[in-house]
């Protein structure tokens, strides 16, 4: 071998050395960095014709392993997740506070333990102020409680809008680092200080989404979500949301839109398992709804039950008017199917019955003091019937009774066989003594049949959007009232047409007992449905088709807050009805006595009063009572809650050892580094020393010649 070529040789070692001693001075200098990754610069013998020609680094690249590296980005994108589910969660479960002190649930209960210590002294106006400002207190708090759950909702869409543009911009440096690597790599750079930054960028990105990422062979990544949807590797995706603003429990959010670099658009949850956004969506289109619907449900069933047992009551002395609530129906369709006996008296201000209509239901026909009725002309009879001492009126859905002054108004339903459709009585179905009132329709056990009329108008629209499992749109579609004779069984027709309605995604079905309306979705798990729009307008109550049967649990959810003490009631307790009508009671005599406690004992068990609940979130419903309703959901919520800190405490011990043994490997150890900063030391010495020698060998030639 010449000197010329162990010069050389000396020489690449020197400059192999010089880089390594730099390359091991990065490390050490990063050793407190977060998220460094430590370099490794790879020595390659070279060779000249088959004889060895020195070393040379090839590259300097990082010390990452794909494995773990996607161990990481997976559990740290299931951690985000979890762990905003959770912190959302935890502030629903915090508005319901303590439920054995002093919270809301023990607030329902109060209100039954009122009206009980009311039994015992009926006449005590402070006792009967009391029950009823526990009554207030507890749709007060109803109320607050589902407007902070649509906060919730609303701060997770703000999050979503957050979360999407740091999507953007983290995409845009991803690409932007693509770019830089894979230049460097053209031209044989060191591009690990990009790469390094590139892999703290897609660390944040896991975060928000899951991604899968793969090494190009020109250099740089390629990044998919976890279904395959490309974010980064041929240009950038971009991320689109626009927050729907101002919402109510009714409202329907955006969709969430990823256009690939390609330049096809689609929704992105449809490729999203985990991350922030995949938690957000869940908490607020999800989670949160469940709890405000099965609210919801608990509420209405509260105001019900009392409604119940205040219509079988009346105040002494008797109110001169009696005010219904909007049924949704024509009159005629509302008194058909009534069965039973009710009486409708009117009496003086000592409770004695000045007149009376003895109504007897028979569906189609009935008699009102032995008169025959039809359901076409109930209301002519009756006040002919009542002979003018009262009188009937129906106007918008609201049926109405008032007396001639200075006389009152009482309802009772015989004792054997009472009045009732629908599980209630007259009084009860038409709401004429409702404690609890409510501005919107809370009832949607109906009582319609198939062959009863539904008062919509052919033409008039409603359209539904249906949601997958995972959040994303399948479809909206737009259901067309029908012609016909405008029967309950032509609209379920026209809703549940393959082609026209909704028959692809689920069927409805009426409930031939109660007259309820449900929705049944198809597949497994099924999709979400909700209403989009609603153009319907029921004769004569003036209710859309969504609001008479509750379809969407957006329209049930919001029913939390709109339930209030009756106007009249809250200003005067004397017209608290405690009092029962005795249709058995002489002529002459008072049917309705002053110290009569049996309402307020009707009132008081009227949380143990087996009620009919419908499915809403996670509850299938049932007969069950308010009382044990209330405690399910007590425990539900404080259930969910710890479930949730579970999942996320599990996710973050899963995160963290993932990405402790990632730091393991990619980290830098300086116990490492110290044994290659000093075998790289006396390689460059070893290098030095030949290089020094071969100088002697020239001088030594050069000396002789």
């Amino acid at each position: 071998m010449s000197l010329n070529a162990i010069m050389n040789t000396a020489s690449s070692g020197l400059t192999a050395a010089q880089v390594q001693l730099r390359v091991v001075s990065d490390n050490v200098s990063n050793v407190n960095t977060p998220g460094y990754v430590r370099k490794i610069a790879d020595q390659v013998a070279v060779t000249n014709q088959g004889i060895g020609a020195g070393v040379d680094v090839a590259r300097i690249r990082l010390a990452t392993d794909r494995f773990l590296q996607a161990a990481s980005l997976n559990s740290g994108s299931e951690a985000a997740r979890q762990g905003v589910r959770y912190e959302l969660y935890d502030r629903i479960q915090s508005l319901f506070g303590d439920p054995g002190n002093a919270g809301f649930f023990s607030q329902v209960d109060d209100i039954f333990s009122a009206f009980a210590a009311g039994a015992e002294d009926p006449v005590s106006s402070p006792r009967r102020q009391e029950a009823l400002f526990k009554v207030q207190a507890v749709f007060d708090e109803a109320g607050r409680i589902a407007g902070q759950i649509q906060s919730v909702r609303e701060d997770a869409d703000g999050r979503i809008q957050s979360a999407v543009e740091t999507g953007n911009a983290l995409l845009e440096q991803i690409e932007a680092l693509n770019v830089e690597i894979s230049r460097a790599a053209a031209v044989s750079g060191d591009s690990s200080g990009a790469e390094t930054a590139q892999a703290a960028l897609i660390t944040q990105l896991s975060s928000l989404m899951d991604v899968r990422v793969s090494v190009r062979a020109v250099g740089g990544v390629s990044i998919r979500t976890g279904s395959g949807v490309l974010l980064a590797g041929q240009g950038r995706a971009t991320l689109e949301y626009g927050r729907a603003g101002s919402v109510n429990a009714e409202s329907a959010f955006n969709e969430i839109w990823v256009t690939e670099p390609g330049g096809e658009k689609r929704p992105l949850m449809e490729s999203v398992t985990s991350g922030e956004i995949k938690g957000l969506v869940e908490l607020r289109d999800t989670e949160a709804p469940e709890t405000a619907a099965r609210l919801g449900e608990l509420m209405t069933r509260i105001a019900d039950e009392l409604n119940r047992a205040h219509n079988a009551n009346s105040a002494v002395p008797p109110p001169s008017t009696l005010t219904g609530r909007n049924v949704g129906q024509s009159l005629a369709t509302a008194v058909a199917g009534f069965t039973g006996n009710t009486t409708i008296a009117v009496t003086n201000a000592a409770g004695v019955i000045q007149a009376r209509a003895d109504i007897v239901f028979s569906g189609a026909t009935m008699t009102i003091n032995g008169s025959a009725a039809t359901p076409a002309n109930f209301l002519t009879v009756l006040n002919t019937e009542l002979g003018g001492a009262a009188t009937a009126s129906f106007n918008g859905g609201v049926l109405s009774l008032a007396a001639t002054s200075p006389n009152g108004i009482a309802i009772a339903d015989d004792a054997t066989t009472p009045g009732t459709k629908a599980g209630r009585g007259f009084s009860h179905y038409f709401g004429l003594n409702d404690l609890v009132s409510s501005g919107r329709v809370a009832l949607y056990d109906t009582g319609l049949t198939s062959a009863s009329l539904h008062g919509f108008t052919a033409g008039e629209t409603v359209s539904f959007r249906f949601i997958d499992a995972n959040g994303s749109k399948m479809r909206d579609l737009t259901v067309t009232v029908p012609g016909g004779t405008g029967t309950v069984a032509e609209l379920l027709t026209a809703l549940n047409d393959p082609a026209t309605g909704v028959g692809r995604y689920g069927s409805f079905s009426l409930d031939p007992t109660s007259g309820a309306l449900t929705f049944k979705g198809l597949g497994s798990p099924p999709p979400t449905m909700s209403v989009v729009n609603d153009k319907t307008t029921q004769v004569p109550s003036g209710v859309s088709l969504t609001e008479l049967f509750g379809i969407g649990s957006g329209v049930r959810a919001s029913r939390a807050d709109g339930f209030s003490l009756r106007t009249d009631i809250n200003r005067d307790p004397s017209k608290l009805a405690l009092a029962q009508l005795n249709l058995a009671a002489a002529p002459g005599t008072a049917a309705l006595a002053t110290g009569d406690g049996r309402g307020a004992l009707l009132l008081a068990d009227a949380g143990q009063r087996a009620a009919q609940f419908a499915a809403a979130g996670s509850s299938s419903g049932g007969s069950i009572s308010v009382s044990r309703y209330t405690s399910e959901l007590a425990g539900e919520i404080g259930g969910r809650a710890k479930l949730s800190k579970s999942r996320s405490d599990s996710a973050s011990a899963l995160q963290s050892e993932a990405a402790a043994r990632q730091v393991a490997y990619e980290g830098v150890n300086l116990d490492e580094e110290l044994v290659l900063m000093t075998t790289y030391q006396q390689a460059f010495n070893a290098s030095a020393r030949l290089i020094q020698a071969v100088k002697d060998m020239y001088d030594v030639l050069l000396g002789m010649v």
